[in-house]
């Protein structure tokens, strides 16, 4: 990530930072998505949307306004949604999962300082 300075508001700083924390969650060692999908295809956009929920879902969490900014995947996005009516569902449980994921460890490590 860029320092919070590369950022004209901090909104979009911590937005960007919950994002990548919601793919973060991915990996094979924390909740296993397939994160192999090439840029373009409808896996690599239900991983953005993933990602972009949980980044809202975060963002709520904090008392954050999230706002959507990444227009470029809207497009790759309503083709998922448009293929697969359960598209939205399935990305908002797994954004669930991921801030779940998130928060605990955030609880775990202000429990232990």
């Amino acid at each position: 990530m860029p320092p919070q300075t590369a950022f004209f508001d901090p909104i979009n700083y911590y937005r960007t930072v919950f994002h990548e924390l919601g793919h973060w969650t991915g990996h094979g060692s924390r909740l296993a998505r397939d994160l192999a999908n090439r840029h373009g295809s409808e896996g690599y956009a239900r991983e953005e949307l993933v990602a972009e929920i949980a980044s809202a879902f975060l963002c709520a969490s904090q008392s954050i306004t999230p706002t959507a900014r990444h227009a470029d995947y809207i497009g790759a996005w309503l083709t998922a949604l448009r293929n697969d009516a359960r598209a939205i569902f399935q990305a908002a449980s797994l954004a669930s999962k991921a801030v779940d994921y998130i928060l605990a460890i955030a609880v775990k490590e202000n429990a232990v300082a």
